[in-house]
């Protein structure tokens, strides 16, 4: 398992106890599966981010690659 799938896997279990099994989704607010979920920056590297874990949440892997899809469409504008 590679360090990301292990740091996905620490935050999404940590936010599971907190949350009583309910994760949700950092972008939509859904209930995110464990297979489902991927890491999403909430401040973009792109912005200035890190990798830190404090600024690593949880989101839906569709949500994470639209996010990304939508701010590359309105770089090309």
């Amino acid at each position: 398992m590679s360090r990301l799938s292990l740091i996905r896997t620490r935050i999404y279990r940590t936010v599971a106890r907190q949350l009583h099994g309910a994760v949700p989704c950092w972008i939509c607010g859904q209930q995110v599966a464990a297979e489902d979920a991927t890491l999403e920056h909430i401040k973009p590297l792109s912005e200035g981010g890190n990798s830190h874990i404090e600024n690593l949440a949880i989101s839906h892997a569709a949500c994470n690659h639209g996010r990304h899809a939508k701010a590359a469409r309105s770089a090309g504008d």
